[in-house]
Order: C-alpha cells, then sequence, then structure tokens
C-alpha cells in the first residue's frame, strides 16, 4: 500500500508509524485509558484488510480516532487528536528541509524529470526550484482549501503551477510585441526606443522576450509579421547610404544589387540573433524563453514581401540547427515555430507555396514548424487568425472600446485539469452516476480556478513593469490595479482535460472513434464546454475549454488510477492516459483519418488544442508530408507531426537508436555510442538533442521515453 502525504508524495505503508503514534498518546493517559498492544494490533489489521493499493495519511488518521472511539478509549482520542494537531503544527512551520536538501545534492528525482527544458544541476534551476519548493509547500498548506489539495493529491484534478502560485504571476501570453517595437518599451529602467533598422529590432525583440518569461511561468508568443516594417527601413537605409556614397556614378541596377546584397546579410544576422540569443538567455526560472514564433503572411500587410524574406530565413536556419558544444548541428528547443496556411501558401499553386515546401522540409528534419491553417482558424474564431499563446492555449475573440478585435496583449490567468478516466472508472458504465460525478468535480474545478483568479486580483502594475506598465500586456499607470483585463474575457483562465479515450473505453468498452464511443466522447465534451460557457457567463470571466498537451499529467493520473483501481484493460494498463481528445496511440488508424476524427474536438476545445501524426523516416517521406499539409488547411485548425526516426550523425543513420545492457545509447547500424552524435527523438515535447538524460537514470526510465 502507498501512502500519500500531505505534499503530495507517495511512500510505503510503515504500520510502525501507526505504532508510534497511539503510543505516544499513551503515554499522555492514565493507564486504564490507554490502548493495549491487542487493540492497537485490531486497528491496524482494520486498515490493512481494507486492501487499498492507496491511502491518504488524513484517512488513515481519521480511521485511528474513529477506532479509539468505538473501543471507549475516549480520553486517548482526544490526546491523538491534540498529538495529531501538534504535528500539523510542526509541519507548517517546516516541511521543505528534505526536498530542497534533495535537490541541492541531486538526489530529488521527482523534480529532476518533471520539467525536461530545465537542467537540475545548474545552480540558476536549483534556485529557481528552491523557490517552487516554498511555494508549492505554502499553497498546499496555507494557500489552498484543504479539498482541493486532497483532490490534486487523489488525481481527482491537477492544480497546474503550484510551484509559482505564492506570486501574483500568470501562465502565458501573446505579447503586444508591434507595440513595443513601435512606441518603445522600458526595461529595468532604461528606455528602449523604436528601432531604425531590422538587426536592432531582432536584439530588442529578444530583449523583451527574456525579460517577459522571466516575470511568468508559462510561455510567450511573438507574431514575426512586426518584424517585416524594420526589415523595409533596413533597405531603405542603406540604399540612402549606398546612393550618397556614389553620387548617381552607377546604374539602378547595381544599387539595387548592392542593397540587396546588404539586406540580406542583415536579415541573416538578425534572425541568427534572435535565434541564438533565445538559446543562450537564461530566464530568472532557470531555462531559456519558452517562446514561439507565429509566421504568418497576411495578403494586406504592407510589408509582405519582407514578412516572407524573414519567415524563409527564420525556416531556413531551423532547418540548419545550432551547433552543439561537440560541434554537430542539432535542433533548438526553441523558439518553437508555428506555420500559418492560407489560400496563397496552402500547396495549391499559390504565390508563396515555396515557403510551405521549405515548412515541409524544416518539419521532416527537425519537428518544427508545427501548422495551423488559417481558413478552418476563420470559421472557429469569428474570421480572425492569431498565434496560440506559448503554451499551446487559444484566447477567445475579443473587441476593444472602437470595435477592433485584440489578441496580442493578452494572455492567460492560469489551468486546472480535470482526470476524466477516474471519473468513468468509477460509474463503471452508469451514466447517471457518471454525469453526476463529472458535475461535482466540475465544480471542484471551478473552485481550484476561482483561487487562481483571486490569487491575481488586485494585483498592482509595479509587479511587473514589462508587462503592465510598458506595453507587453498593457501601459497602466504605477501602482494600477490590473483587475480590468481579469474581467470581460480579455484574459482566459482554462479547464484542461485529460483522457476523452479511457474515459469513453471504461463508460461505453469502445473506443471514442467507434459510433457508440464518439456519440458519448461527444456529449462529455459538449458538456465540458457548456459548463465553462455558463461559468464565464456567471463570473464574467474568460474561461475556456483546454485541450492540456501535459504529457506528465498523463502521467501522474494513469499512476494514481492505477494504484487506487488496479490494472483495468485499455485504461489503467497502458502507463499513461491519452491527452485530451486524441487518439491512442495503438488505434489503427492513418494520419488523414485522425486529423479528420480530431477536427471535430478541435472546434469545441477552442481555448487550446493541437492534433498530432506521426510518419516513420520523414525526410524520406516529403511527399506524404506535403499531402498531409494540404490536407490540414481543408480539414483541422491546428497539427504537428512526430516521427519515429532518431539519427546517428556518424553513419547518418536514420532509424532507431537502441540502449544497450551498459545502459548507453548505441547507433544499431554503426556502433556509434557517442551521444554528442547521436540524437534521439524526445516525443513529448518535440525537442531532439543528444544532452537527454544525466548520468543515474535508469534503462527503464530512458526507454519509456524513447517510447514516447
Amino acid at each position: 500500500m502507498k501512502i500519500i502525504k500531505r505534499d503530495g508524495r507517495a511512500v510505503d505503508y510503515d504500520r510502525s508509524k501507526i505504532v508510534t503514534a497511539i503510543e505516544k498518546a499513551n503515554k499522555e493517559v492514565k493507564p486504564k485509558e490507554r490502548a493495549n498492544k491487542e487493540e492497537i494490533k485490531g486497528i491496524i489489521n482494520y486498515i490493512e484488510e481494507l486492501d487499498k493499493k492507496r491511502m491518504l495519511v488524513e484517512d488513515i488518521q481519521d480511521i485511528i480516532e474513529e477506532k479509539l472511539m468505538e473501543i471507549g478509549k475516549y480520553e486517548l482520542s482526544k490526546k491523538y487528536i491534540v498529538y495529531r494537531y501538534t504535528r500539523a503544527l510542526v509541519r507548517k512551520q517546516n516541511t521543505t528541509d528534505e526536498s530542497i536538501l534533495g535537490l541541492i545534492r541531486n538526489e530529488n528525482k521527482e523534480l529532476a524529470e518533471e520539467n525536461s527544458n530545465k537542467n537540475t544541476v545548474l545552480a540558476s534551476t536549483q534556485r529557481d526550484y528552491i523557490a517552487g519548493e516554498v511555494s508549492r509547500d505554502l499553497t498546499k498548506r496555507l494557500l489552498l482549501p484543504e479539498k482541493i489539495v486532497k483532490a490534486d493529491a487523489e488525481g481527482i484534478l491537477h492544480f497546474h503551477d503550484a510551484d509559482y502560485f505564492i506570486q501574483p504571476i500568470f501562465n502565458c501570453c501573446l505579447i503586444n510585441i508591434g507595440d513595443m517595437l513601435d512606441n518603445g518599451t522600458v526595461m529595468n529602467g532604461k528606455m528602449i526606443e523604436s528601432p531604425k533598422s531590422f538587426q536592432v529590432a531582432c536584439t530588442v525583440t529578444t530583449q523583451i522576450i527574456a525579460a517577459v518569461a522571466s516575470n511568468q511561468y508559462g510561455g510567450q508568443s511573438v507574431d514575426m509579421k512586426h518584424l517585416g516594417k524594420y526589415l523595409r527601413k533596413s533597405y531603405e537605409k542603406f540604399k540612402r547610404e549606398i546612393l550618397e556614397k556614389t553620387k548617381g556614378e552607377i546604374s539602378d541596377d547595381i544599387v539595387e544589387d548592392l542593397v540587396q546584397a546588404r539586406l540580406k546579410a542583415e536579415l541573416k544576422a538578425g534572425v541568427q540573433t534572435i535565434q541564438y540569443q533565445i538559446n543562450t538567455l537564461m530566464t530568472t526560472n532557470g531555462q531559456s524563453p519558452f517562446v514561439t514564433l507565429f509566421l504568418h503572411l497576411e495578403k494586406e500587410d504592407p510589408y509582405i514581401k519582407e514578412n516572407a524574406m524573414i519567415i524563409e530565413e527564420v525556416l531556413r536556419q531551423r532547418y540548419e540547427g545550432i551547433k552543439n558544444e561537440a560541434g554537430v548541428y542539432i535542433t533548438p528547443a526553441f523558439p518553437k515555430l508555428v506555420y500559418v496556411l492560407d489560400d496563397h501558401n496552402c500547396l495549391k499553386g499559390g504565390e508563396y507555396d515555396y515557403l510551405t515546401r521549405l515548412a515541409v522540409k524544416c518539419s521532416a528534419k527537425r519537428m518544427y514548424p508545427d501548422y495551423i491553417s488559417a481558413k478552418k482558424m476563420r470559421e472557429n474564431y469569428e474570421g480572425n487568425v492569431f498565434s496560440p499563446m506559448g503554451c499551446r492555449s487559444f484566447l477567445s475573440p475579443w473587441k476593444d472600446e472602437n470595435g477592433n478585435y485584440k489578441f496580442e496583449g493578452r494572455f492567460n490567468q492560469g489551468v486546472v485539469s480535470i482526470n476524466l478516466p477516474q471519473i468513468g472508472i468509477i460509474a463503471d458504465g452508469d451514466e447517471d452516476k457518471f454525469w453526476k460525478l463529472l458535475d461535482e468535480r466540475l465544480e471542484l474545478c471551478f473552485e481550484a480556478l476561482m483561487c487562481r483568479h483571486y490569487a491575481l486580483l488586485g494585483t498592482t502594475s509595479d509587479i511587473s513593469p514589462i508587462h503592465w506598465r510598458y506595453g507587453a500586456i498593457a501601459r497602466l499607470n504605477q501602482g494600477e490595479k490590473i483587475d480590468k483585463l481579469l474581467y470581460g474575457g480579455y484574459s482566459s483562465i482554462s479547464l484542461g482535460y485529460i483522457g476523452l479515450y479511457e474515459v469513453t473505453k471504461a463508460m461505453k468498452g469502445v473506443s471514442h472513434t467507434t459510433k457508440e464511443g464518439h456519440e458519448f466522447a461527444v456529449r462529455v465534451m459538449r458538456h465540458l464546454r457548456e459548463t465553462v460557457d455558463k461559468w464565464k457567463e456567471k463570473t464574467n470571466i474568460g474561461f475556456a475549454l483546454y485541450g492540456t498537451p501535459a504529457e506528465s499529467l498523463c502521467y501522474k493520473f494513469a499512476r494514481i488510477d492505477k494504484e487506487k483501481f488496479g490494472t483495468i484493460k485499455d485504461i489503467t494498463d497502458k502507463g499513461y492516459y491519452t491527452n485530451s481528445y486524441h487518439v491512442d496511440v495503438r488505434e489503427k488508424i492513418d494520419a488523414f483519418e485522425k486529423l479528420s476524427f480530431e477536427s471535430e474536438f478541435q472546434n469545441i476545445s477552442s481555448g487550446g488544442a493541437i492534433s498530432y501524426v506521426e510518419i516513420p523516416n520523414m525526410q524520406k517521406n516529403l511527399d506524404a508530408l506535403e499531402n498531409l499539409v494540404k490536407f490540414i488547411y481543408d480539414n483541422i485548425q491546428y497539427a504537428e507531426f512526430n516521427t519515429k526516426s532518431d539519427y546517428c550523425h556518424e553513419c547518418g543513420f536514420d532509424g532507431e537508436i537502441i540502449i544497450n545492457d551498459n545502459n548507453e545509447w548505441e547507433c544499431p547500424n554503426c556502433g556509434n555510442k557517442n551521444r554528442s552524435k547521436l540524437t534521439v527523438v524526445r516525443r513529448t515535447c518535440g525537442y531532439l538533442g543528444e544532452n537527454f538524460w544525466n548520468a543515474g537514470k535508469t534503462k527503464e526510465i530512458k526507454q519509456r521515453v524513447m517510447h514516447l
């Protein structure tokens, strides 16, 4: 049996701890009031005969109190309650020593594996994690209602980002980069004026990204279209300088050639600045900025030609990769790229099809970009096309006082996710029971989300000037509260959900890809959507339904439910739950069918949705990828490619890297064991890299992550 402690950790059941606790209480009462060894053994036997895989420590203590009362040990029961209360006070004084010291000694495995983008060996990362442990501790003990903490521990819901909850900061956003570049900004008390060239604009953009990322805990997105005008400024500057220098002594054609040569050099240097600064800067939370670059060509954009050049250079440099310390080109984790398919670049004879072919080639080698269909997005969002936030959540359409749609400069207040499979397991096919329990747990999620909202309410602009005073989100006055931005749908707050496939299996015995399963799954999704819409109407807060791409949460919920309910075929036996509405990876369904099927759920899950398709040997299947891209444009809003192929830089092997008996990576083709020359797909985040696991990780964990 596993015992779930108050901080959420699972430890082995130890009967001696029950004996110790009762005996300490025994010493506080008269001999006739004490529980003898047989009575204590009877209490222990009762607990063990419950035959549970998992129990909360509070539940065990409740049982002890009840059993002491049943055998007439009223005074002892009181002393035990006092003992229990005293221990609670001790815990409230200090509960973080063990986890923090384990982190410093690099022994805290749970933290080391929590975020694949953070290296817990680094002092800067440890500093963030130490603060996070303090925040998590205070959140569980003091800041959240006990029932929400208990629900999180039992896998009913997940309260995301508790390690930052102590601070009045938010999740993710769309940086209003256009306003900050055009009108200037302030960083670290220093005025940054509007750039006069593309190179400077790229540098300022990366500095803004780093400053923004350091003052929130989620990702941030930047629409690259705002850099087009600065490339034009560079062009005009170069032309003016060359004309002044040559004084009309050379032809216009030669002048243009000289200008273009300088412009291309500046374009390359500027994009390289973005790529290298994002990958070498480290934010205050101990990692590179979790940033997404949005690549969208708008027909009416006066700088469309310049933006096409920028997108081409971004894709070209991503295709090339970045050298690691061994000098081998690898795929950087950031920035993430999202490429928009529109009627002028959807591979149907459009003017910018060449960019899409480059994007496909880049996806085949480097896993990015992701793809958004402008056609489908306009259908779902009142004719608008805009970037997902860094965490892949989407905002709802919102109009300013002039009736203009606005997306940049908006943000997400936070996320709480519900465990759908657990409800299905408990209901066991009884729909009345299922819907009743679902509503009860949704109400609990609502309370948890309101805790997130209240934590931000009353925050003043001074808490993060880059966000609230200098343009990333708003330009409020010094000391002004941000409250008006928390209402009216300006910002979102998200209900995530895990395991639509598994809950359908639990309730109907079939996948949600079957007719019967599909009907039930759609009802569940619509019920979730209707619920958040009701919350939005009731509170005037932008509640949204979000298909959380939370891989670690899929494991947490599945692990808890397996311990609690045992092994259930196609549900808890896999070791993971399926993300949001996704089709389970074991289903026999081709990529086109999968995208078509999942598109219906994206429309319902408008607060965030992405679909994945896995294609082996992508670099050898460019035609297939192009066909998929055409299909995405016509059929689904947001999709990404995954692959099963790893890569050996020594011999060019494009297959699956093995882990040998010595727990080493090894190329099955040439036997290469040099990690700097082996690339392994990190499917949880799309990252490709050689420094995958630190020393000491087990073979089992390595194989599991490679399987992902």
